[in-house]
């Protein structure tokens, strides 16, 4: 039997994603996309080090369509490292694809200058590739659009109808991969793999709801879990996930996730890719975790403090000093009227700088709000003082400081 072949799946790499950042001094490349480079660094560095034999990138490479030149300049010199290791396949992805069908993605100038070792799928195809432990089948599905899948339908067809065709249409495609993967094997000893771009019926996002993007198609697990397939590489969704049916006899379907953390949704979402040693029947994987930037949500309960506002958040923040440091922060203080009205902004970012924070995404106030009570009489029916004293008891809880103000508002209505 001969040795495993080892893949290395990744997606969702997503260069250009700067919230949360700002410029680096000394390049002028904003940092939050350095990290997501890093990220790729740590990937390429895993897959010299177990000499990989096959990398499959499962699609959206960068944020937008039109990537910044600087920014196609880093994601190139990581994807050179890889093909000098390894064949690599690129998926095109939906933020891949220009707006127009006959346009190229941003990914084609790697066909386009024929760089060795990298195959860009723009197309639902089956190759055989060779690599230093053997020969693997790979199939690839792109991000599916309607010019790719079906053509000549009626502009009468509802937009459910169109999913359901295109949907049905694209679980046939995959289904004659599997086929021509059959036939290109020949020798049943040969692994295959399939990627794919799209979501999948059951997959969660980061806020563990089903997945709903738009108009997604949604395709079946039952479609993916084909035996004619030792694993099947996913991009699209970026929490990392294995959706293989419990019990199934078929292969892994597994969303890589993405590379680093994009926003505060997946703030507890483990990040990283997957090692495969793929083999006919006998395939074996796991999650490589990254160290993606942290992300944290204090939350700061500042209603009744036994100290000034700023004293007790200052506190908070010094007691959770170790795991901010070179994370991005989110903090939500609970406040009332009151303590609101006592807390800064200012000492709690210098207070956060302290503790050496990446980068403070907010700082939020959730204040109280407190029922109006309805008066029992008519308000006309009322003097000034009692209309005051009403409102003072509903308004200030601290009783010394109701008085207080209720005595400086008799004297000004004296003084009227």
């Amino acid at each position: 039997m001969s040795d495993p072949i080892r893949v290395l799946h990744f997606a969702d790499v997503h260069i250009g994603m700067e919230n949360y950042g700002r410029p680096d001094e000394r390049t002028g490349v904003n940092r939050r996309v350095v990290d997501f480079l890093h990220r790729m660094d740590e990937m390429v560095d895993y897959a010299r080090d177990h000499d990989v034999d096959l990398c499959i990138f499962a699609g959206d490479a960068f944020k937008t369509r039109n990537p910044d030149p600087t920014y196609q300049r880093e994601f190139a010199w990581r994807i050179r490292d890889l093909a000098e290791l390894a064949p690599i396949v690129m998926l095109v992805g939906n933020h891949d694809l220009p707006p127009v069908v006959s346009k190229a993605s941003s990914i084609d100038i790697y066909e386009t200058l024929a760089v060795p070792n990298v195959w860009v799928a723009s197309e639902y195809e089956v190759r055989r590739l060779s690599t230093k432990r053997g020969d693997v089948i790979v199939g690839t599905a792109p991000y599916p659009i309607k010019a790719r899948l079906i053509k000549d339908v009626s502009t009468r067809v509802s937009v459910r109808e169109m999913d359901d065709l295109m949907t049905r249409q694209l679980a046939v495609i995959i289904d004659d991969l599997g086929a021509q993967a059959d036939t290109l094997a020949g020798d049943e000893t040969v692994p295959r793999l399939l990627t794919g771009h799209f979501s999948v019926t059951g997959a969660t996002v980061s806020s563990e709801r089903t997945v709903m993007l738009g108009h997604d198609l949604m395709v079946s697990p039952g479609t993916l879990g084909d035996p004619r397939w030792d694993y099947v590489a996913l991009g699209h969704i970026h929490k990392h996930q294995n959706l293989t049916p419990k019990g199934a006899y078929g292969p892994p379907i597994v969303y890589s996730g993405s590379l680093e953390r994009i926003d505060f949704g997946e703030a507890y979402d483990p990040k990283g890719f997957c090692w495969i040693e793929l083999q006919r029947d006998l395939t074996q994987w796991q999650f490589i975790p990254v160290k993606a930037r942290p992300m944290i949500e204090l939350h700061i309960d500042a209603r009744n403090p036994t100290d000034t506002p700023n004293h007790l958040v200052a506190r908070h923040i010094q007691q959770q000093k170790s795991a901010l440091a070179d994370a991005i922060v989110k903090v939500k203080i609970q406040l009332t009227p009151e303590t609101s009205s006592q807390l800064s902004d200012i000492p709690i970012r210098d207070e956060l700088v302290k503790c050496g924070v990446f980068h403070i995404a907010s700082i939020q106030r959730e204040i109280e709000r407190r029922d109006r009570p309805r008066l029992q009489i008519s308000p006309e029916g009322l003097t000034h003082e009692q209309l005051l004293t009403h409102y003072l008891q509903h308004s200030i809880p601290d009783a010394d400081r109701r008085e207080r103000l209720l005595d400086l508002g008799r004297d000004l209505m004296r003084s009227e």
